[in-house]
């Protein structure tokens, strides 16, 4: 069932509310402006909900300055035919992977496309885009531009030049967000005084009020809970406690696909290496599995129920207690979310481990804000005032997630404070799936996916050693021992190329882990079929220490393998670190440019993964030089080709950070 959200500040209540509207309700009821009066109108995509949380800050600040109403949308709840009757939109949209825009605004932006939308179809409308992204991609905060310029097309007059914010900044994207608001306000300020009557108000917030929390959650002893309610099926546990999380909305995750055994655990890299690389193989002990090559697997971790434990006791939770939640203040909600809330009555530590990420993630800014009102030791509220004021904005930075402080590492800090459950499921940040691309095809393993995963670990500037979750969580499986993994099988962003299409792999690293599949295809599809070249161009540190797959690909580049150079293809490899000067794929590229040129001139696509900082850029640029020295083109003609075959989808970058 799909969800959504409609967030809204009338002069009447003057307090914010939820409704969660059927998917089968044809307008949201804030998709239209108020009759004779004007709304700020606030619109936000969002993939992982930093965008609903910045979109979020826009709507509390607008209502404390005055505004006379103000409705949050996700992009998917507002029909954009109704785009030209509003007077004042602000859009917060992130960037997905290379440059797309979240799944929530796919469909708002295709109608935005539409080539009979003329120049002046959002005349007297003014707008302000604020994106968020990361510049370590190539395509930084491409969603917004593209946003920005559409509407500036359409008519649409900017309030303010769009802003970018960055989680590279020092202070992530909160550093760009901050001045970009304030500037926000005062124009809106000047231009409708009406629109933000108190714009002090915002500049100047009074810390002493705060709003009720935006759900509401009720509580049922065991012996209330209908039998027949309590499920012992885990796929269907985890849809029903998903489904009532506030924060998990917008995710229209249903049920796990399946629910996956680990068989194998292996470790790629050296045990004395400083990376610890694995090599996972999946199965479903019940049924078949059914996923194609660039495919990827979505898994949900489980936490430590050590530290689940840990936050139940700081917050004075019973864990044996079930519990429903609900919009509060009597919004309006879908049918079917009538229906679960009768049925599912989920134990409160059941939701907690499902939904709640305690223990790996870092809280947002108004955590720190909700937590002042609930301080009763004096130094903690101002400590917790301080944090969550602009002055002390780099200074939560460093503490919070420079450190990757968790929820309950903030709550053990600040033991004063007694925050009802009802804000700290409001606020705790979710739960989310991981993201892997599937390492296997499904030719050669039709009953196993398999996974190449780095085990995150890093040091905080204050040499604390914090732990990926997910990828921890993985590595410390026994497949001797039973395990079940929740998982969901997701279309990747890179086409299965078809068996006559010449193939140029750049992986360095676990970047390597769609193209072993697109190797064991290819090699399974050579049984049967004609296939063409592939050459792949792998990258580590050492030879001996982090080669992945080592055996895998060479057996592919002799005799008549995928690889081999007597097929047309090639085998690669550069070690950055085996000799006095670095060697990365880019040299490698270019040391096989006429290999490289060849199989573009055939038709070639190009697939590059791995690590998202300059990999990318350096590869596209070892590609623009080659064809260049190879084709005697001009850089910006070459750089025209790549931009060519990425638009027929022949030209495509998977990256993660």
């Amino acid at each position: 069932m799909s969800r959504g959200t409609v967030w809204s500040v009338s002069p009447s209540s003057r307090k914010s509310r939820r409704a969660i509207l059927s998917a089968d309700d044809s307008m949201a009821p804030a998709s239209l402006p108020p009759a004779g009066g004007v709304r700020l109108l606030v619109l936000y995509a969002s993939q992982t909900g930093n965008a609903m949380d910045a979109a979020e800050r826009v709507g509390r600040e607008a209502e404390r300055g005055g505004c006379p109403a103000v409705d949050v949308l996700p992009m998917d709840r507002f029909d954009p035919r109704c785009l030209p009757s509003e007077r004042f939109v602000v859009f917060v949209v992130s960037t997905t992977g290379q440059g797309d825009p979240p799944d929530s605004m796919k469909g708002f932006w295709r109608y935005l496309l539409q080539k009979n939308l003329g120049a002046v179809w959002l005349e007297g409308v003014h707008y302000a885009v604020f994106g968020l992204g990361d510049s370590g991609y190539q395509k930084y905060n491409f969603a917004a531009k593209k946003l920005d310029a559409r509407l500036k097309s359409l008519g649409a007059e900017p309030i303010v030049e769009k802003g970018l914010g960055d989680d590279q900044h020092p202070s992530g994207y909160e550093g760009t967000l901050d001045p970009w608001l304030l500037s926000l306000w005062r124009s809106l300020n000047e231009t409708n005084p009406s629109l933000v009557p108190r714009i002090s108000d915002i500049m100047h917030p009074n810390l002493n009020i705060l709003g009720d929390a935006k759900v509401q959650v009720m509580y049922y002893s065991s012996d209330e809970v209908p039998l027949g309610s309590k499920t012992s099926d885990p796929r269907k546990l985890i849809e029903s406690t998903r489904s009532m999380s506030p924060a998990l909305q917008f995710h229209d995750d249903g049920e796990p696909h399946y629910m996956l055994q680990m068989v194998k655990n292996q470790r790629l890299t050296k045990e004395d290496s400083d990376r610890d690389v694995r090599h996972f193989e999946l199965e479903d002990p019940s049924s078949a599995i059914s996923y194609k090559t660039g495919d990827v697997l979505e898994v949900l971790p489980s936490q430590d129920p050590s530290a689940v434990d840990a936050f139940i006791e700081r917050c004075n939770l019973d864990p044996d207690c079930y519990i429903t939640i609900r919009p509060k203040n009597g919004d309006k909600v879908s049918k079917g979310a009538v229906a679960n809330s009768l049925i599912d009555r989920i134990k409160l530590k059941t939701f907690v481990a499902l939904t709640m990420d305690v223990a790996s993630a870092s809280p947002r800014r108004y955590f720190f804000e909700v937590m002042s009102f609930f301080a009763t030791a004096e130094h903690e509220k101002e400590k917790l005032q301080y944090f969550a004021s602009p002055e002390g904005r780099d200074d939560l930075y460093q503490y919070n997630q420079k450190e990757g402080r968790t929820v309950l590492e903030v709550l053990e800090d600040f033991p004063s404070v007694q925050m009802p459950f009802e804000w700290l499921v409001q606020l705790t940040p979710p739960l989310k799936k991981r993201a892997f691309s599937i390492s296997s095809s499904p030719l050669a393993h039709p009953d196993q996916i398999h996974l190449t995963v780095s085990i995150v670990s890093w040091r905080t500037p204050f040499k604390r050693t914090r732990r990926g979750l997910c990828s921890t969580w993985l590595a410390g499986i026994n497949p001797s021992e039973e395990n079940l993994i929740p998982c969901w099988v997701q279309q990747g962003s890179m086409p299965t190329p078809r068996p006559s299409v010449p193939l140029v792999l750049i992986g360095p690293g676990t970047g390597c882990a769609p193209f072993r599949a697109f190797v064991q295809e290819r090699a399974a599809q050579t049984a049967s079929e004609p296939t063409a070249p592939v050459l792949f161009f792998f990258g580590c540190r050492n030879q001996d220490n982090d080669f992945l797959y080592k055996d895998f690909w060479l057996c592919h580049a002799q005799d008549q393998g995928v690889l081999s150079l007597k097929k047309g293809g090639g085998l690669f490899v550069a070690f950055s670190r085996d000799q006095t000067q670095k060697v990365y794929v880019q040299h490698k590229i270019k040391e096989q440019s006429a290999r490289v040129w060849n199989l573009l001139c055939s038709d070639a696509s190009v697939f590059i993964a791995g690590s998202s900082t300059k990999m990318p850029a350096d590869v596209t640029a070892a590609l623009e030089e080659v064809i260049c020295q190879e084709g005697g083109f001009t850089k910006a003609e070459a750089s025209k080709w790549l931009k060519e075959l990425e638009r027929a989808r022949k030209f495509n970058i998977e990256t993660w950070s």
